[in-house]
This record gives C-alpha cells, sequence and structure tokens, in this order.
C-alpha cells in the first residue's frame, strides 16, 4: 500500500490517497512492456523511405571502356551498384512497420505501466485540473508549482476535456489523454505521469486503458 499525496492546482497539499498498487496491476511484466513500446514505435514509423536501383539513377548504359587489353576489372555500365554514383543494389523501398499486439495484452501492458510510476514515484495526483477558459499560462502555472514544468509530462483525465487540452497543447514536452486512452508509450515516455483523483478512481474502477 502507498500514500500518495493528493495537490491542487497551486502546488499545495491537499489529502492523501491509499493505494495498492496491485489494484492496478498485480505484477509488472517488463518484457511485455517492452513489446507494447516496440509495437507504438513501429507503428509511428512512416516508412517512406526509398532509394534508386540502377535502373532509376541517371547514367549512360554504354559500356565504359572495351572489355580486354586496359588492365582493368571488367565493366559494363557506370550505373553499376558498386561504383560512385550507382544504383542501390538492394534498393528500399517504402512498406509499412506497423502490426497489432493483442488487444487484452496491450490493455494489461498499459496497467503494469502505471503501476510501475507508480512504485518509481513518478505520479502525481492532482485534485482538479479543470479550466473556465482556454489559458495556456494557466496550465503552465499549475506545472511550475508542481515543480514539474519543463520535464516530459503525461497528463491523464477522467474524459475529454477540450478547454485544458487546447491550454496545454503547446507546452513543449506535455501530452492531454483521457485515461481510457492511455497506453504504455504514453505512460513510459515521459519523466512524470500527472493524473487526477477523478481518474484514478477510474482506473481502480475498471476504467477503459489500452
Amino acid at each position: 500500500m502507498v500514500s500518495l499525496p493528493i495537490f491542487d492546482k497551486s502546488g499545495k497539499e491537499v489529502g492523501k490517497y491509499e493505494l495498492d498498487p496491485a489494484e492496478i496491476a498485480p505484477s509488472i511484466n517488463k518484457q511485455l512492456m517492452h513489446d507494447a513500446v516496440v509495437m507504438y514505435q513501429a507503428n509511428l514509423r512512416q516508412g517512406t523511405h526509398r532509394t534508386k536501383t540502377r535502373a532509376e539513377v541517371a547514367g549512360s548504359t554504354k559500356k565504359m571502356y572495351r572489355q580486354k587489353g586496359t588492365g582493368n576489372a571488367r565493366a559494363g555500365s557506370k550505373r553499376s551498384g558498386v561504383r560512385r554514383g550507382g544504383g542501390h543494389i538492394f534498393a528500399i523501398r517504402p512498406r509499412d512497420y506497423s502490426y497489432r499486439l493483442n488487444k487484452k495484452a496491450l490493455k494489461i501492458a498499459t496497467r503494469m505501466a502505471i503501476a510501475s510510476k507508480i512504485q518509481g514515484e513518478q505520479v502525481v495526483v492532482v485534485d482538479d485540473l479543470a479550466q473556465d477558459e482556454i489559458k495556456t499560462k494557466s496550465v503552465a502555472g499549475a506545472l511550475k508549482a508542481l515543480g514539474i514544468y519543463g520535464q516530459k509530462v503525461a497528463i491523464a483525465l477522467e474524459k475529454h476535456d477540450p478547454v485544458f487540452y487546447r491550454s496545454a497543447r503547446n507546452i513543449e514536452g506535455v501530452s492531454v489523454s483521457p485515461v481510457a486512452e492511455l497506453n504504455a508509450y504514453l505512460v513510459l515516455r515521459p519523466r512524470k505521469l500527472v493524473i487526477t483523483k477523478a481518474a484514478l478512481d477510474s482506473l481502480r474502477n475498471g476504467g477503459k486503458s489500452e
């Protein structure tokens, strides 16, 4: 059982949150979390790389010099892959790197990632982050008060909040997601996970996460 301090937006401690990480994930499998993160990273790859074969590079098809009598090795086209400026012998083509792990495994990996953050004391619980107006300065001020401004931070809310999202999206290193849309990559990539009390309650009650 761990006791997480609950802060308000001014950085003042306003209570404690008693939580057993085993409620989130009974055990932590580093290999499963690694596999999930690698999958999400692979899915982010554009795969638009492309190089030219000898048929596509510019250059004459004329034989460079006669076959015998020059003292050089036999050579044909200057577009050969063994010559500078020639085509690639095994040219790289665009490809799709994406793949998908089992949905249940991804959900478990996400909960393991959150539990590992709690055990590593990298979770900041906030009472509430709701705002009445779109104002980036307010979010930046709250992060400064919590002592995490300038770090890579993932913020988890109970549900989508367009006002808060638009207020935080221009702050470098900060990502905002509803707790149901978290995944292992979003949780493990930043240094800190900021989660509202309501979002943590939803997670404990079996809220959807993937």
